[in-house]
């Protein structure tokens, strides 16, 4: 289920909460994505805005692009220096730790970087240290020889520029160039992934697509940032997007009933895979889980990872893709 909106978390608390993230950040910030930060409405958080401005004496500039509000304090032309706490610096240890097998060991060291620079800063009496967290990395993706490439991306991101891509698929036997306007970097089972507009390329007429291209960086051959701009587009939302049905490939929407026993009841019982998702447990410790997916293949791969411990219940014809997929499975041993 969504969270629900705070209405008990006192009003400094989301004041300090949100002057932090102008004051800290570079970026402008749209007002839906500041409402989904503090768990507010918009109205709340257009006050609080007023309140720093009135009690700070600071500068919120407000914009708009297409429909959406945008808020960014005004830069001083020396900004304070303002070291990490300790706590902070913490959660940068474990984030980096928990990330070092997808940033690769160049980027690796730029984080490492980052981080020591405001150890230096820390009282004598505050202890901090990087040996306190770690992750597994067996089955990684090496990204050391793609850091070019997510750079690129960052800078054709930053300066809203399309790119030509030459990229390989899994089923293909060559590179395809394609025309791409980047918008997201993101992470999905320890890969990374771009998720961006399909561009038109020079000389045609451009077709809306069904859907737009989801690409793993580490099939991507080369990138070439072009003199080409785009407009992000207004809708944009990653999170409606991506997380609101199981599957990175995204398809048409369908709903999947599924029972777990045993080990799989307890392991699936603690996850989200949908935020819609309904579970029922039942007496005799068998879950009933309903949820939303956009991908046929990785529905049957992840209920398929649980063995005889899962059983697809509906719809009628996802148990008979897996009936197949079984038989031929069984066919192999």
């Amino acid at each position: 289920m969504p969270r629900k909106i705070d209405y008990y978390k006192s009003s400094g608390e989301k004041i300090i909460s949100l002057f932090a993230k102008l004051l800290f950040s570079r970026e402008k910030h749209s007002l839906i994505r500041l409402a989904q930060m503090l768990n507010c409405s918009k109205q709340t958080v257009m006050k609080n805005i007023e309140e720093i401005q009135r009690a700070y004496g600071v500068e919120v500039e407000e914009s708009f692009e297409g429909r959406r509000k945008y808020y960014q304090i005004k830069r001083a032309v020396a900004p304070p220096q303002l070291n990490l706490t300790e706590d902070e610096i913490n959660v940068l240890f474990m984030c980096r730790a928990f990330t070092e097998h997808l940033l690769g060991s160049d980027l690796f060291e730029d984080a490492s970087r980052a981080i020591e620079k405001s150890l230096a800063l820390l009282p004598k009496d505050k202890q901090v240290s990087a040996s306190h967290f770690s992750s597994m990395k067996l089955g990684r993706i090496d990204y050391t020889p793609h850091h070019e490439i997510i750079k690129t991306l960052i800078e054709a991101m930053n300066d809203r520029k399309t790119c030509l891509i030459s990229y390989k698929s899994v089923s293909a036997t060559k590179p395809t160039d394609m025309y791409i306007s980047p918008l997201m970097i993101f992470s999905f089972n320890d890969a990374l992934y771009l998720n961006g507009l399909l561009a038109r390329k020079p000389g045609t007429k451009y077709v809306e697509p069904k859907f737009h291209p989801v690409l793993a960086i580490h099939r991507i051959n080369k990138v070439e940032i072009t003199e080409r701009s785009f407009k992000r587009p207004d809708n944009y939302d990653f999170e409606k997007h991506f997380n609101e049905r199981f599957g990175i490939m995204q398809d048409s929407s369908f709903t999947v009933e599924v029972e777990f026993s045993k080990y799989a009841a307890e392991y699936v019982a603690e996850r989200i895979w949908s935020p819609e998702q309904k579970s029922k447990k039942l007496k005799d410790g068998r879950l009933h889980l309903t949820f939303e997916a956009a991908s046929k293949l990785e529905v049957i791969a992840k209920i398929l990872s649980f063995g005889d411990q899962a059983k697809i219940l509906k719809p009628d014809w996802l148990v008979e893709e897996m009936k197949g997929t079984v038989m031929r499975m069984a066919e192999k041993y």
